[in-house]
């Protein structure tokens, strides 16, 4: 593994945390629910996901390749009151808390908002959708234009994700390249992603 991994916070992970660029893709299958592939800048598998029907309180396992044998992440729900929803981002390598994300769940329903909170549960910075005018048009008049989000840590941006219509296959690039201190553990980065997709259309 060691060829495959950098240092970072004491501990190793997957190489494929540095890259800059990715491209998500989400398939929808009417049995089966939904998978999740996301690939690196020269088109390998990086991470892969499958939920059978995702709820705002399940938790999303990710692993390194579709046979699902070696998981990564797990983006655990917390089970407590709230009314958003909150979840807890974890190395499953190491079991280290790299942080959490948050929904704003009153401000979610016009426009999607998300806390991002540090491993000691700490605001840091914030995902957002694009506009409001063009949020409000995909809730009630069309979900056919495509979402952008932008997530900033201390005012700054540190990723952007664009997505791309495509009736069957929803496509998303994933942009990473704004933070090139690596100012946000890019273990969140990766996670926010999944969560945006996974929640596509749930909260309209």
């Amino acid at each position: 593994m060691d060829s495959q991994s950098l240092q970072a916070g004491g501990g190793t992970m997957p190489k494929v945390y540095g890259e800059d660029t990715f491209v998500l893709r989400r398939k929808v299958f009417v049995l089966f629910g939904a998978s999740f592939h996301i690939y690196d800048s020269d088109g390998n598998v990086a991470f892969f996901s499958r939920q059978k029907a995702f709820r705002l309180r399940e938790s999303i396992h990710v692993f390194a390749d579709e046979t699902m044998q070696t998981e990564v992440l797990t983006i655990k729900a917390r089970q407590i009151i709230d009314f958003g929803a909150s979840y807890d981002v974890i190395d499953a390598l190491t079991g280290e808390m790299a942080g959490a994300l948050r929904r704003k769940a009153f401000k979610s329903v016009l426009k999607d908002e998300w806390t991002i909170l540090d491993a000691d549960d700490r605001e840091i910075g914030l995902v957002q959708e694009d506009s409001l005018l063009l949020a409000l048009v995909r809730r009630f008049l069309s979900n056919l234009v495509p979402q952008s989000f932008e997530g900033t840590v201390g005012g700054r941006r540190v990723f952007q994700f664009r997505q791309h219509f495509n009736p069957f296959i929803s496509k998303m690039t994933l942009d990473y390249s704004a933070d090139s201190e690596e100012i946000l553990d890019r273990r969140i980065g990766i996670a926010a992603a999944i969560l945006l997709a996974a929640i596509e259309g749930r909260q309209k």
